[in-house]
């Protein structure tokens, strides 16, 4: 019986999933396969009035000279990727470093500690909490934004003796409707709007009736789950760290509550509502948002009294926790440089456009939704995706009475969803809340999927009901 268990733990071993960056690097190889075979080409690109960025003519594309990708370009766009993708990098870097020096006053173990015990009895509330916490987060079109907040949520939810899972799709399905919604959302819902020529932000009723659905969607799977592996823990996708989990263990020593610690979280709270105000209402980016924490920081070791060396040392050990899902956005970006570097990504939207030509309303919105579904997987980037097919889904929406407002609806939902379910946004998600992809991708395809045969039915009535105003 020893030998046989033997045998079986390592026929489990095989197939263990491979590291997020082995998963980035094998799209990547799949990018270039494919770029050879696909002919290079471009729109022509037009300084646009509405939005003041540089997007597509869709009435002028010309096929170019094939661009081939050499082994030594395949190899530098690591190097590029992680340019490219430096400011989301800097800014998850940044504020973890700032959480590490938050979480080494003592502040949020007093304080997590306190809900904890005002939640025992109860502990499904505090899921529901930090669901509800996370949702919130989306729908200010806080993605990447929300990045450095994951791991001391699942840390939370594990601390009220649930699995790993469970506080991963607290956060991450908190997250995925809600952004996908885009109520708030600058970087899709907010560009594709201007490029279109609506209201910024128009629609919103709408758009909190999606949030609606895909809330109720997300909360009813993550309490069965919840719920389930709490009666059963061989159920959880995590039964070999559960069954050995020590809950009172998990956020460490219990340290008391006191006056500092107090100023310290209400501190934090102000920071949170300065960040979402600025960024909904100011403009704010990145910089902007780790100017804040920078300075949140310096008060913070005002008030502990703690000396710049050591400052320097817990901020380096907390951003040092979030290294590897950072050089993970990095090698994610590196997809969209190899489709830049080869130029195939415009002959893809040209292909698409033209298979638009003729097709009824529903079927065309279908395939609009299908194909930003796939055009996903690749291309992480909400706001980048918007620039290129706008400026082409809008004249087509205007030849086949497909109201404005539904094609920016179908575009954002196409790119929203699977943020959260695709490897190349997945696996950077996962890794910050310590879940292998592959599991998460077992769970997720069950919730998210359902999701996103709720989109469509959406996409369709808001058609039905001429949503708009145009």
């Amino acid at each position: 019986m020893p030998a046989a268990q033997t045998a079986m733990e390592k026929k489990k071993r095989s197939f263990a999933m491979p590291h997020v960056f082995v998963i980035l690097t094998i799209i990547m190889l799949l990018v270039w396969a494919i770029s050879f075979f696909v002919p290079s080409g471009n729109f022509e690109r037009v300084l646009d009035p509405n939005s003041g960025r540089e997007i597509v003519n869709p009435d002028v594309f010309n096929f170019v000279e094939k661009e081939y990708i050499m082994p030594d370009t395949f190899f530098q766009t690591f190097y590029n990727g992680i340019v490219g993708g430096i400011s989301i990098m800097a800014n998850l870097l940044i504020v973890s470093g700032v959480l590490g020096v938050l979480e080494s006053t003592g502040a949020f173990s007093a304080g997590i500690h306190k809900l904890v015990r005002a939640t025992k009895g109860k502990e499904l509330s505090l899921v529901v909490i930090m669901y509800v916490l996370f949702t919130v987060f989306g729908v200010l079109g806080y993605g990447e934004g929300a990045y450095p907040f994951y791991g001391l949520a699942v840390m939370v939810i594990m601390s009220a003796g649930y699995d790993r899972m469970t506080g991963a799709a607290t956060v991450i399905l908190g997250s995925c409707g809600s952004f996908a919604c885009g109520m708030l959302n600058m970087f899709t819902t907010g560009v594709s709007q201007q490029i279109v020529g609506l209201p910024m932000f128009s629609g919103m009723w709408y758009r909190a009736v999606v949030l609606v659905v895909f809330f109720t969607i997300g909360l009813v799977f993550l309490l069965h789950y919840a719920i389930k592996t709490r009666k059963d823990p061989t159920k959880s996708y995590c039964y070999d760290e559960y069954k050995d989990q020590d809950a009172s263990g998990a956020l460490g020593e219990e340290v008391p509550m006191d006056g500092r610690r107090i100023l310290a979280l209400v501190g934090f709270l102000i920071v949170t509502i300065i960040q979402g105000y600025g960024c909904v209402s100011l403009g704010w980016s990145f910089p902007n948002i780790t100017a804040m924490y920078i300075i949140f920081m310096i008060v913070l070791a005002v008030i502990f009294g703690i000396s710049p060396n050591e400052v320097c040392n817990r901020f380096t050990a907390g951003a040092a926790r979030v290294l590897g899902p950072a050089l993970a956005i990095g090698f994610a970006n590196g997809v969209m440089v190899l489709l830049n570097e080869a130029n195939i990504m415009d002959t893809a939207v040209y292909y698409m456009s033209n298979a638009l030509q003729g097709k009824s309303p529903l079927i065309t919105l279908l395939i609009i939704y299908v194909f930003v579904t796939c055009l996903n997987f690749f291309v992480v980037s909400g706001s980048g995706k918007a620039v290129m097919m706008m400026p082409i889904l809008s004249p087509l929406g205007q030849i086949l009475g497909i109201n404005q407002q539904v094609m920016v609806l179908t575009y954002q939902l196409g790119d929203g969803l699977t943020n959260y379910l695709w490897p190349a946004g997945a696996a950077v998600a996962c890794a910050l809340c310590g879940i292998d992809f592959g599991k998460w991708f077992r769970f997720a395809i069950k919730a998210i999927g359902t999701m996103m045969v709720a989109a469509y039915i959406l996409i369709i009535v808001a058609n039905a009901i001429n949503y708009g105003p145009f």
